[in-house]
């Protein structure tokens, strides 16, 4: 099988080849699975499979990509995009389980001790931020990676300043484009 770029990959689908697919699917669908494990809440994870996630997550993604509504720029990878649907779909399902009559929260985990596994409702959400920002951190070149993580941890601008051996302006802007970066992804998913 031929492999390529993801772009390549992408551009070789839409022109009708279907090995193209397969490569794309071979490349992500373990990564997306342990997503999916990871972000499905313990109260849930009787009701929905990870599987079945990752599966959701590419039906989507053919589906919309044979419409042409997808496009990675040359040397960029699919994964944001997928990850964001996967997040996604999981946040639906997590809501379709908690839905009234099918409360995932009223599902008891542990009969014998009479424990009663719940999830709080920002659980989810947090967590999908949380991931994100992870990830979007994970492909930012040093010293910005350490920016990012270090004001997460909470220290002001002139102490991450000195830390990296950069000026507070550089800090600063350094923050601002990694905030828009974040906003625009998150106004793309909605």
């Amino acid at each position: 099988m031929k492999v390529g770029t993801d772009h390549s990959l992408l551009r070789r689908f839409q022109e009708g080849q279907q090995d193209a697919a397969t490569a794309l699917y071979l490349r992500y669908a373990k990564r997306l699975q342990a997503l999916a494990k990871k972000q499905t809440a313990q109260a849930l994870s009787p009701r929905f499979d990870p599987e079945d996630v990752v599966q959701s997550v590419f039906r989507t993604f053919f589906r919309r990509a044979s419409e042409g509504c997808y496009e990675v720029p040359v040397g960029e990878e699919l994964w944001q995009l997928l990850l964001v649907l996967a997040l996604n779909k999981i946040r639906t399902l997590a809501v379709h389980h908690r839905a009234q009559k099918r409360d995932a929260g009223r599902t008891v985990g542990n009969v014998e001790s009479g424990e009663a596994v719940g999830v709080t409702e920002d659980a989810i959400p947090y967590e999908t931020m949380r991931m994100l920002v992870q990830d979007l951190i994970a492909t930012m070149p040093a010293p910005q990676d350490r920016m990012l993580q270090l004001r997460i941890e909470g220290h002001e601008i002139a102490e991450i300043a000195s830390l990296t051996s950069r000026s507070k302006r550089t800090v600063e802007r350094t923050l601002q484009n990694f905030r828009q970066h974040l906003n625009k992804l998150i106004d793309e998913d909605q």
